[in-house]
């Protein structure tokens, strides 16, 4: 019943008027690190800039699954590929939240090009879908936005935009989902260290501030942490390479609602450089 519980209130969180929305981003904050970085960019930072894609030399591809509090009927799959070519970057994103009673997913298109040696900019279009057992579905479409500036080869900052004009749901546009805007600042301490800061605001939500530490111990081992202001939480992930694959264990952890496990695997294929 407990379970059920939360499965509804989070559906009435998403369900509020056209006037008031409420419903937090999809994505985790594990994952859209690495996107103001030259050296730990990886396939899913461009979840957080789509800019980022640019930083990618060679065909990426990752999947990642948590379980929200450890309670089956919150949990998250995210999948990305990035594909370079000639005329810029492409990608794709995949994201599903939830279970069969009530669920959220949405699919993405992104491009990414280098305009010079000290901006990098990026587009996305995504299919949002919301499902509601017994009540059926509704979908919008939108679009996602970056600017990444390269002020050093250390230093690198950038803007990013998702859903500015406030799409809506359904038939009858009942609903709309939030606007989302941020911005990010990262430091290459070393080819090995990595801090990074963005603050990000949501529609009718309080400001985030997300932090996060990457550390690449040697060529194998790979460690990242950080802290959510908004939720609050605090995350953390190792993982370790194997030829051209990466796998983190990760978890995050809320002081009321408790552990978040997560499991991410990557794969790079390796440069001809």
């Amino acid at each position: 019943m407990i379970r059920v519980f939360i499965v509804f209130t989070i559906c009435g969180w998403t369900l509020t008027s056209a006037a008031q929305t409420a419903r937090q981003s999809l994505i985790p904050s594990y994952i859209k690190t690495g996107a103001y970085s030259n050296k730990q960019t990886d396939v899913f930072s461009f979840s957080e800039n789509q800019a980022a894609l640019t930083r990618i030399k060679t065909f990426s591809a990752g999947a990642f699954s948590e379980r929200r509090f450890m309670i089956d009927e919150l949990d998250f799959f995210s999948a990305a590929l990035a594909l370079p070519t000639h005329t810029g970057n492409f990608g794709l994103q995949l994201h599903h939240f939830g279970n069969s009673i009530y669920s959220e997913t949405q699919g993405g298109l992104a491009y990414g090009k280098k305009l010079n040696d000290y901006l990098d900019v990026g587009v996305q279009f995504n299919y949002y879908t919301m499902h509601i057992s017994g009540y059926g579905n509704a979908a919008a479409i939108n679009f996602d936005a970056g600017l990444i500036f390269h002020f050093t080869e250390q230093l690198h900052g950038g803007i990013h935009v998702y859903n500015p004009t406030s799409s809506r749901l359904g038939k009858f546009n009942e609903e709309k989902l939030p606007a989302e805007y941020s911005i990010g600042l990262g430091y290459d301490a070393s080819e090995n260290f990595f801090i990074s800061t963005e603050i990000e605001k949501i529609e009718d939500l309080a400001l985030n501030v997300n932090t996060s530490l990457q550390y690449k111990f040697a060529d194998r081992f790979f460690a990242r942490c950080g802290i959510a202001t908004a939720t609050p939480l605090i995350f953390f992930g190792v993982g370790v390479t194997m030829k051209d694959f990466r796998i983190d264990i990760a978890a995050s952890i809320h002081p009321q609602l408790g552990v978040t496990p997560g499991l991410l695997l990557l794969y790079t294929k390796s440069s001809k450089e």
